[in-house]
């Protein structure tokens, strides 16, 4: 099953801005439903040995938004990644990532984006979620609410001079906004997320519409095999970036599916998830988050 987080961008728009209520207040246990039957045989799961790790709560305007942070257990002052959801929402395997990192050295903290508009874990149709949940997240919110990630993490132990962000699909598009977004940023890494489609009120830019703004390198870890995000918009982008002389690269595995980095699904490719791992590994120590 290959699951995109934009069914090519072909989300409504909606004025639903203002809601001011949270459904989403705790994080939800084990992988979301629509992602069903797991694919056990391949599902890493990293252990809590040596670090510290658990949901939190962070601050925002209208709230509090649940968030998974996990980091080293001794020291302070780490370096910080925002790790950013797949369209299914802070499920098992976005917090594994997040332990990923902390055995590396880092805070890493992947806040949910949806807790404004809906329990995606809980729904079993990608449809369903698209229709009912993601259509409705606006851009601004979600720029909002991970700079509100950065400052609790600045609080707590976070060294956010050294911040770096990566995401994967839906968050993998939030990535090379954000690298737009935030001047203080050193760093991002983008897993397979859309770079050109359909725009709306709430999601007004394309990443390729932002590559002169982009403020952070931004690698790109993209599947050749895609069928929701064609070759020639990865083209596209690669074009734009040279033309603009951005210091950011986009890597097109040859072959490869959406989603190869998802251990629980039968996308993963482990040969391209554990080099483009490395990648970001080295991708974000050389841009000075180490």
């Amino acid at each position: 099953m290959e699951i995109h987080e934009e069914l090519k961008g072909l989300f409504p728009s909606t004025p639903d801005m203002t809601r001011r209520t949270f459904v989403v207040t705790s994080l939800s246990a084990g992988f979301a439903l629509a992602v069903q039957p797991i694919q056990a045989q391949s599902v890493i799961t990293t252990d809590t040995n040596g670090i510290v790790a658990g949901e939190v709560k962070i601050p925002v305007k209208e709230g509090d938004i649940p968030a998974y942070r996990a980091q080293p257990g001794k020291g302070n002052n780490f370096p910080t990644v925002l790790v950013v959801q797949e369209i299914f929402g802070v499920h098992e395997h976005i917090k594994d990532v997040c332990r990923r990192f902390a055995k590396e050295g880092y805070l890493a903290i992947a806040p949910e984006m949806y807790a404004r508009q809906g329990d995606v874990s809980k729904m079993t149709n990608i449809n369903e979620i698209i229709q009912k949940v993601v259509s409705k997240v606006p851009d601004a919110q979600v720029m909002s609410d991970l700079d509100a990630a950065v400052a609790w993490a600045k609080k707590n132990n976070g060294n956010t001079a050294k911040l770096a962000i990566t995401g994967f699909c839906w968050g993998g598009r939030v990535v090379w906004l954000y690298a737009a977004h935030n001047p203080n940023l050193k760093a991002g890494v983008a897993w397979y997320g859309r770079l050109v489609g359909t725009t709306n009120e709430l999601q007004p830019k394309n990443p390729i519409d932002l590559v002169k703004d982009l403020k952070a390198p931004v690698l790109g870890l993209y599947g050749g095999a895609d069928t929701g995000i064609p070759n020639n918009t990865v083209e596209q982008m690669q074009k734009a970036l040279k033309d603009t002389g951005k210091p950011s690269e986009i890597i097109l595995y040859p072959d490869t599916p959406h989603g190869f980095y998802a251990d629980y699904r039968p996308s993963y490719r482990k040969e391209q998830a554990e080099e483009g791992w490395k990648r970001l590994l080295e991708w974000i120590k050389k841009n000075g988050v180490a």
